[in-house]
């Protein structure tokens, strides 16, 4: 069954969890998707992760829209969420609902998730208005990385706390069918997810939001380099794929890939005219 909007609304009202992840391309949405996944998130983390970048700062809508394109070709049944990048919304309404459209119409996304509180809810409307459904995203937001002088938990005093719940009920009443709560204390995502009627998708918020989400590099283990405390890593696929890789090039070297069964033939009689 595809999962929509509707899936997720309904789910926090039956008291159900929602799984996502992020995917960046048809190969690794395949299996995700095929794993069972509700949603998937064509992040703009793929500047860190993807890029090598040190921020999320420098993806472009065309990048999102590159990837989206990718990843709806392998995702038959999650919902598909495509981010919003820096500076795509922010500037006017008008540039947030035709960078929202396109991520739509030419990625393909059934949605759009864009950062931020009370200083963009002029832009959900719009989006929404526009019949694009909008996911939210407080806390600790990427795109504030320079503002907020780090990746620093969000929300750990009682004004900070409540700015990110006020935030929360501006975004619902704006018409966003969805946040993510990210990097803030989980009785603070506890109060926030009770405070709203709808699904509140956490990453670093603890366990009583009604769903969670990940970078798959990170739960699957393929980098050592740092590992964030609110990430659990499920594999080590990291240290698998070294090793295997490391096998390779070392038969590659002794000769001994390829075998006779990795090789074609040709008929012996075929093979004797050529000489």
């Amino acid at each position: 069954m595809k999962n929509t909007v509707l899936t997720f609304k309904n789910a926090k009202a039956e008291g159900k969890k929602i799984s996502m992840l992020t995917a960046y391309d048809y190969s690794m949405a395949k299996i995700i998707d095929e794993s069972g996944v509700n949603g998937i998130l064509i992040g703009d983390s793929l500047g860190i992760v993807i890029k090598g970048e040190e921020d999320t700062l420098g993806v472009t809508v065309d990048e999102i829209i590159y990837h989206t394109k990718a990843v709806k070709r392998g995702a038959r049944n999650a919902l598909i969420v495509s981010d919003m990048p820096f500076l795509s919304y922010s500037v006017s309404v008008e540039q947030a609902v035709l960078n929202a459209g396109r991520l739509i119409r030419e990625g393909g996304a059934n949605a759009v998730k864009l950062e931020g509180g009370a200083n963009v809810v002029e832009q959900i409307k719009v989006i929404v208005n526009a019949q694009i459904p909008v996911m939210g995203h407080l806390g600790l937001t990427p795109q504030s990385v320079n503002a907020f002088g780090g990746f620093k938990v969000q929300g750990k005093d009682e004004l900070a706390a409540k700015k990110l719940i006020e935030d929360a009920v501006l975004i619902e009443k704006a018409g966003a069918f969805s946040i993510v709560l990210e990097g803030i204390p989980e009785k603070v995502a506890e109060i926030i997810t009770k405070s709203v009627s709808i699904p509140i998708i956490g990453i670093g918020a603890g366990k009583h939001c009604d769903g969670q989400i990940l970078v798959y590099q990170d739960m699957l283990g393929m980098f050592n380099d740092f590992v964030p405390k609110f990430v659990k890593q499920y594999a080590s696929v990291g240290t698998i794929m070294r090793e295997a890789i490391s096998s390779y090039v070392k038969e590659v070297q002794e000769g001994t890939f390829p075998e006779e069964k990795h090789s074609f033939k040709i008929d012996e009689n075929e093979l004797k005219k050529l000489y």
